[in-house]
């Protein structure tokens, strides 16, 4: 699934229905990753992980960090510090 970059935020639309997205605000050196959301159809395919990926990839050309304040995100570094122990600022 491909995504659209915005104004701080990766995010894919379907027709003119928001169907997943991700936000972040800029922190200093870092930037806070502080929301996630997929439709309920979509649910359980991987995409929330994806759009995390995405933002993983950004972070690491520009050189910053990630604070998770978004709930799944925390988790999702929690149970797989191994793919994301390196861009996590702790």
């Amino acid at each position: 699934m491909e995504f659209t970059k915005g104004d701080n935020r990766f995010y894919k639309k379907d027709e003119d229905k928001l169907v997943a997205e991700i936000t972040y605000v800029p922190k200093g050196e870092d930037v806070d990753v502080n929301h996630t959301f997929v439709d309920p159809s979509l649910r359980g395919h991987g995409i929330a992980e994806k759009l995390v990926d995405r933002v993983v990839e950004e972070m690491e050309k520009e050189g910053k960090k990630i604070i998770p304040s978004c709930p799944y995100v925390g988790k999702l570094f929690e149970r797989k510090p191994e793919k994301y122990g390196h861009i996590h600022s702790k």
